[in-house]
């Protein structure tokens, strides 16, 4: 009679772990994430200031999901009559320029003059993952303790410009929260960083020396577009290389046309480091809005804003539709396979699938 062997790597009976929370509590859990915030009382609590009503209604903007699509449409409608009263900041630079901590010195500066920051950072993703690190909070370790700071990280997702798919709709949110100072960190990727221009009142481009010559400084693009140059880590030994750059970047500006705003775009020096240049950075700001609320150009940008983010909109919603029809999807599979075997072209597909 032949005995079974037991090998030492064979499985032995464990002892049952004890439940590690109790039925009770498991099904209150259960119910309250099952519980569905009304757009009513998101809107009267992000009026009263609740950050998490906030976050809560950032991320159901954010969301791509069909059935979040009318929610946050109605919550942005209900906060829009108390939005439109704060300063929208936009601030870019290359990665490494120090934007964060810029950002969090900037911010606690104006925290200390009891103003309400808002901070929208946009954190670049994959290409392959889809993912984002989503760290400026970790960068902020000191902005993020204030009651008067609220601190959001977005992915781009597949957004061009700097700017995640509704930051535009989150601003609407924090104004309506209360928060009358709003700064946009962008990704950071280079000159193609335009789009939070067409989103912001003020525009800052943070460069460090050494980043180029004259001549990358009177290349067009992100930098004709900025209101003030700032040249960060001015401190310790290369403080003097910072003044060279600002003098190479105001003999660039002198290049570019007069803005309509008025304004003449100026170079200054800044260590985030230190907090140096901080407080004259946030004088020469508040001289700008002073200018361009003087002579009507705050208003008429801001209606010319409205314009160019109805025309995006209507894009985005027309792309949206398109490629969630569920014929599209069917064909677009089918010619997808076509190209694969050469038997049409990229265009000749996208005429096809325009047309249905």
């Amino acid at each position: 009679m032949s005995s079974k062997k037991h090998k030492a790597l064979s499985e032995k009976k464990g002892v049952k772990q004890p439940s590690t929370i109790s039925s009770n509590a498991s099904e209150f859990i259960k119910k309250r994430n099952d519980k569905q915030t009304s757009s009513e009382e998101l809107i009267s609590n992000i009026l009263k200031g609740n950050i998490t009503a906030l976050s809560q209604a950032i991320t159901l903007v954010e969301s791509t999901q069909p059935e979040h699509t009318k929610k946050a449409h109605d919550i942005i409608l209900g906060c829009l009559p108390h939005a439109n009263k704060s300063v929208r900041i936009g601030i870019t630079g290359i990665p490494g320029v120090g934007k964060s901590t810029f950002i969090e010195a900037l911010g606690l500066h104006l925290v200390n003059q009891e103003r309400k920051v808002a901070v929208l950072a946009v954190d670049p993703s994959s290409s392959l993952s889809k993912g984002s690190i989503l760290g400026d909070k970790t960068r902020m370790e000191n902005l993020v303790k204030s009651d008067q700071a609220f601190i959001r990280p977005s992915a781009s997702g597949s957004s061009l410009g700097g700017v995640a798919r509704k930051t535009r709709e989150s601003i609407i949110l924090c104004e309506a929260g209360g928060y009358n100072t709003i700064l946009v960190e962008t990704v950071g990727v280079g000159q193609s960083e335009t789009a939070v221009h067409g989103m912001v009142d003020f525009f800052l481009l943070l460069k460090i020396a050494g980043a180029g010559d004259e001549l990358q400084g009177i290349k067009r693009g992100i930098i004709e577009m900025a209101d003030a140059i700032v040249i960060n880590k001015a401190d310790g030994d290369n403080i003097q290389k910072a003044k060279n750059a600002k003098v190479e970047f105001n003999r660039a500006l002198h290049l570019y046309p007069a803005k309509d705003s008025g304004w003449t775009p100026t170079v200054s020096l800044c260590s985030a480091l230190e907090q140096t240049g901080i407080n004259d950075l946030w004088e020469l700001i508040e001289g700008y809005l002073k200018q361009v609320k003087e002579n009507g150009y705050f208003r008429a940008n801001r209606i010319q804003q409205n314009k160019h983010w109805l025309t995006q909109t209507i894009d985005d919603r027309l792309k949206s539709d398109f490629y969630n029809k569920p014929q599209i999807k069917l064909e677009l599979k089918q010619q997808m396979q076509l190209i694969e075997q050469g038997k049409t072209t990229p265009f000749v597909a996208a005429d096809y699938l325009l047309n249905l």
